[in-house]
């Protein structure tokens, strides 16, 4: 966090905090409810579902430096809650509304966030 000083993020961030930076290979899965269409037997469309994830997620988080390259990461530090926040909020926009239900990004195996749309302070 550019917020605090060194002490204070090795303090906070222990062995995530790095000056060069560190990666992660987040695992993320997309909860949608709705009602089912009676000719598809879909709440949405599973190929239109995986546009919206690439457009949403991989475009602008894959293979990225979280800090240096997406412009959303100047402002807010990059923690799983941060990354599953961004999720959602560019899901959303491509969503059908009322359809995006949940976010639930994996940073390990032991270290999960879920995310509902909850209002973020």
């Amino acid at each position: 966090s550019e917020s605090l000083s060194d002490e204070e993020n090795l303090k906070l961030f222990g062995k995530c905090n790095n000056p060069n930076g560190h990666g992660h290979n987040y695992k993320v899965i997309v909860t949608v409810r709705g009602e089912i269409d009676p000719v598809s037997g879909m709440v949405i469309n599973l190929t239109d579902l995986k546009e919206y994830m690439q457009e949403a997620i991989m475009e602008p988080l894959d293979h990225k430096n979280l800090d240096k390259d997406v412009p959303y990461f100047a402002e807010v530090v990059s923690t799983t809650e941060n990354v599953a926040v961004f999720i959602w909020e560019n899901l959303k926009k491509l969503l059908p509304m009322g359809t995006l239900y949940k976010v639930k990004v994996y940073e390990t195996d032991q270290n999960i966030v879920v995310y509902k749309g909850e209002e973020t302070i």
